[in-house]
């Protein structure tokens, strides 16, 4: 018989394996997981102390390679190096290695015995309360006497800075601190960074000095067997887009990170991760899914924040990838599971766009069009970024659509009036307004919407796209609604051409991608995205018709993940669970690298995270599985089937009430 006491352990032990994420071989495959707190990232590697770079959020400057506004790394304060006995430790002299990532607190760990003599142990955090701020908090005992020295220096990435300046600089007053800093310039100018850094000694007789050229800060102790010892690496960046003297404030804010005391710092840090998870996804009987679901929640509350306006690009704040501008992935794929799950985070990611109408309007008007034309790829300043060589910032208007259809789900989540009235509705207005100067009037009384790139992007350059016709028609039904509760008026004209526009079918009754489509390869999921997210398509027959013919054309090799999601919740919604799992494991399983599920945008590429592909798959859970969809009634659940695994799936801190929906499984 099985004691209460041995269940209750057994499920504490899963619950916290759901959490903490580990890994013990040093030379099996390794792809890193960045640290965020939605303004820095910051990406450790394996190798003991090592950080591959850290991304700063926001901070756009022109890169002469890419030839448009990239996202810049940010000036790298936490290159460690390690000495023990005049030995440099690195991944030859150690062992008993390990790291973990902690999602709960988000914190990146990792631990080993150095030289044989001193077992280390260190955190490395992007800290939520202090968000120009991160550490990395050493813990140290020795197993042998031994004489420790730690080495540190800011890195300077490539092409991306000119005119540093380093030193190291002892402050006298009443805090007397010994920094190393380092000022420099964006590439042209753009910008001007300070980053300062300081080790500050918790626990043990540490000796702090700095190298003759003032550009290495150094820490130094002698431990005796059986000695422990804390030291913590605290940084602080900043620019002047954010500060008007950025050399005093990274000085100030990293002055008041040691007053605080580091252990008030971590639990100030933890409590918002406690807030944060709130919104949680918990899966019984599947601990595969369940890290991975986590990992995708953690990766999104990681690169975005409340109140910033600020949104979230493919990548994240994982690398430069995609040159960190803002897509559709945002509104369609990542902002919905943080609209179930964090208004906050929401908020300031439709936010993003509001901000940033009247760059969207002027765009329009260049381009020959009414209302707001949204930028296929947005930089900070929300003009189109897209590289000259990729049509698709010429022709992929359907984010203009997508963007307003984010508007009005705000709103019919949030239920707030004030909000639609000051920022949604200008929004939702300008897009109706730029889709009906869009629309071309056929003789027949309809209305087609020509030369365009779909959410397919193998298709260049075609009439009729099914997903371009969806977002606008999707559109100018919501800015009809939207006006009616605002006591606005709108013209006629936007209703009667959301009832004419062209959904075309092919002779086999399934719905045609683009008027002429001939079974042609697809990139992902295109007319499927009538049925989800737009609801424009309900016939369960269509839907299932066109599925399946779609499913048949996907590029399974160069294909985004995002499409596979949407199929999950699409045969969910059907009520065919194992058509809906099957397409849940295949939207992440082939693309996720270990140790960490750092999640890749295709089976064939290899990044730290893709973000997109994290918002998908979390729409298959809480969408599909949970049954969850945002309706005009605000958020309702209807009956949906779990995977044959899982036992119960619990979604927490849902929508403005923050309730919690439970589905469980009738078969277990």
């Amino acid at each position: 018989m099985i004691s209460f006491f041995t269940v209750y352990t057994t499920q504490a032990a899963n619950e916290e394996k759901g959490w903490l994420i580990s890994t013990n071989d040093i030379h099996a495959d390794y792809t890193g997981v960045p640290v965020a707190n939605g303004t820095i990232g910051i990406l450790p590697w394996k190798e003991p102390f090592s950080i591959r770079h850290l991304i700063l959020n926001h901070i756009f400057e022109y890169n002469d390679d890419s030839g448009v506004n990239c996202m810049i790394k940010g000036i790298n304060p936490f290159n460690l190096v390690m000495n023990v006995d005049g030995n440099d430790i690195n991944d030859k002299n150690i062992s008993n290695w390990e790291q973990s990532l902690d999602m709960r607190h988000a914190s990146h760990n990792s631990s080993f015995i150095a030289e044989g003599k001193v077992k280390v142990t260190y955190t490395v955090i992007a800290l939520r309360n202090l968000p120009y701020s991160a550490i990395i908090r050493i813990q140290l005992q020795a197993i042998d006497n031994a004489d420790i020295s730690f080495s540190n220096i800011m890195q300077i990435p490539d092409k991306e800075y000119k005119k540093p300046i380093s030193q190291y600089r002892i402050i006298k007053g009443d805090a007397n601190v010994e920094i190393l800093k380092t000022n420099a310039e964006t590439a042209h100018g753009r910008y001007k960074e300070s980053v300062s850094a300081m080790f500050i000694p918790e626990k043990g007789d540490f000796k702090l000095s700095g190298s003759d050229d003032k550009k290495t800060a150094y820490a130094k102790i002698h431990m005796t067997a059986g000695q422990r010892a804390t030291l913590t690496l605290g940084a602080t960046v900043c620019t002047t887009h954010d500060f008007s003297d950025p050399y005093s404030e990274s000085e100030r804010e990293l002055i008041f990170l040691k007053l605080q005391g580091i252990d008030q710092v971590i639990s100030g840090h933890n409590r918002l991760w406690d807030e944060l998870w709130q919104g949680d996804i918990r899966i019984d009987g599947d601990l595969e899914a369940q890290q991975v679901i986590r990992c995708a929640l953690y990766n999104l509350y990681s690169y975005c924040r409340q109140g910033t306006s600020l949104s979230i690009s493919p990548m994240g704040l994982s690398s430069q990838g995609y040159n960190g501008h803002i897509f559709w992935d945002s509104e369609i794929w990542m902002y919905p599971p943080m609209l179930f799950m964090n208004q906050g985070i929401a908020e300031s990611m439709i936010n993003y766009r509001c901000k940033r109408l009247d760059a969207a309007k002027t765009r329009a008007s260049v381009c020959g069009y009414k209302g707001a034309m949204f930028p296929w790829e947005s930089d900070d300043f929300g003009q189109e970024s897209t590289p000259t060589f990729a049509t698709t910032g010429q022709f992929e208007h359907h984010i203009t659509g997508d963007i307003a259809f984010g508007a009005w789900n705000y709103y019919r989540v949030t239920r707030n009036k004030e909000w639609l009235r000051n920022e949604g509705w200008p929004l939702i207005k300008a897009a109706a307004e730029f889709w009906a100067s869009r629309v071309k009037a056929n003789s027949d009384g309809t209305y087609s919407i020509n030369k365009v790139i779909g959410a397919d992007e193998y298709a260049q350059d075609v009439n009729d796209n099914a997903f371009t016709n969806g977002a606008a028609i999707t559109t100018l039904k919501c800015a009809v609604k939207a006006a009616k509760i605002i006591n606005e008026k709108t013209p006629k004209e936007w209703s009667a051409i959301a009832k004419k526009i062209r959904i075309v079918k092919m002779n086999n009754g399934v719905t045609a991608e683009y008027d002429g489509y001939n079974g042609q390869t697809i990139k992902q999921g295109d007319a499927n995205l009538l049925s989800y997210p737009f609801d424009i398509i309900t016939d369960k027959k269509q839907i299932l018709k066109d599925l399946d013919y779609y499913i048949q054309k996907i590029d399974m090799k160069n294909g985004p993940a995002m499409a596979f999601g949407i199929f999950s919740v699409i045969y969910n919604h059907l009520g065919q669970s194992k058509k809906a799992e099957e397409m849940f494991r295949r939207s992440y399983r082939p693309n996720v690298h270990p140790p960490f599920n750092a999640f890749a945008e295709t089976p064939s590429s290899h990044n730290p995270y893709f973000a997109t592909g994290a918002g998908a798959m979390l729409q298959a859970v809480i969408n599909g599985f949970g049954g969850l969809s945002i309706t005009d009634h605000g958020i309702t659940q209807h009956h949906s089937v779990l995977p044959a695994s899982w036992k119960k799936l619990t979604i927490t801190g849902v929508g403005k009430d923050k309730k919690t929906y439970i589905v469980v499984n009738s078969n277990k």
